[in-house]
Order: C-alpha cells, then structure tokens, then sequence
C-alpha cells in the first residue's frame, strides 16, 4: 500500500510541476481538445508452443507543447503448452503515464501500470503493479502521427512476481500514435 501512495505522489507531484509551466504560457487556452488529444498503443503477437497476443490501446492529453499524460488499457492472451496440461490466462490491466518531449524526437517516460491474471480456472485474479522509468524516440510520420521506440525500467520487478509478464526488468516497446 505504502508503494502505491509513493506511486501516486510521484505522479502528481511530475503533473503539478508541468502544470506551474504551463501558466506561464497563454497560447494553451487556444488549442482545440482534439489536437491535444493524441491515440497509439501497442499491438504483438507469437504463435506456437507458446500463444502470445497483446492489445494495449492508450490516449495521451498534451498539456503543454512539451509534456503530456495519458491512460490505457491492456489484454494480453496467454498460452503456454511446453506444460502439461496447457497454462492458458488472460491478462487484464491498465496504466497511467507520464511524459516530457525534450526534443521533438527524444523523451524521458515514466509510467505506472496494474496487470491482473487468474491462475488457474477457481484461483481469484491477482493483481500486480510496476513502475517504469525510461525514455524514448519518436520517429514523426505524417501531420501528427508517429512510431515509439521506448526503453524502459521496471522499479518493482522480482523474478517471482513478474514471470507471467516479464522475464526481466528492462522492456522494449514499439509502439504508434496518431
């Protein structure tokens, strides 16, 4: 519990900061909302002996020209038949993150994400949370979309709670927006 008030106090305090920037700047006031709404995720998949699909949709909020914030959502299908019988799960969740645009191609990302499996058909879902620190590249693509490329760092990973999810603490992702 204390992790997630920690968690939660990092956020604001990030959001409370760039929100004091922002006064600063008036041209805000004038951006319509859906240009400062931006739509992207991820999208991955494996076949074999071992069944991997991930969907995870997010949509970001420019509160600045430089730092926007955002949610998603993930479902992840998991099957795995190297066992006998079979481990199959679906994986639930969703995210909160954090971003600043330092140059229009490089920036720095935090993000906290809360995933949740059932382990067996009469287990109750668990619920596991990670913190990433990392950053990223944005590589333009049109008028406004573009394709992500970040490096990140689970702060909360352990090899025994993040196994159904991660093999390590470091993630690579590539992702879209537009």
């Amino acid at each position: 519990m204390k992790k997630k008030w920690l968690i939660i106090s990092f956020l604001f305090f990030f959001q409370g900061v760039v929100l004091a920037q922002s006064e600063n700047s008036g041209d805000n006031e004038k951006i319509p909302l859906m240009d400062r709404l931006y739509f992207g995720g991820n999208a991955g998949f494996q076949f074999g002996d071992i069944t991997f699909i991930d969907v995870s949709p997010l949509v970001g909020y420019r509160i600045t020209d430089k730092f926007s914030a955002g949610v998603g959502g993930t479902y992840r299908y998991l099957k795995n038949k190297i066992f006998f019988p079979p481990f199959e799960t679906n994986i639930l969740g969703y995210r909160a993150f954090v971003r600043y645009d330092i140059t229009q191609v490089f920036y720095p990302y935090a993000e906290y994400e809360n995933l949740s499996l059932r382990v067996g058909n009469e287990a109750p879902r668990e619920w596991f949370d990670a913190l990433f620190i990392g950053a990223g590249l944005f590589q333009p693509v049109g008028r406004r979309g573009g394709i992500n490329l970040l490096v990140l760092y689970n702060l909360n990973y352990s090899n025994a709670r993040f196994s159904y999810f991660y093999n390590s603490p470091w993630v690579f992702r590539v992702g879209f927006q537009f």
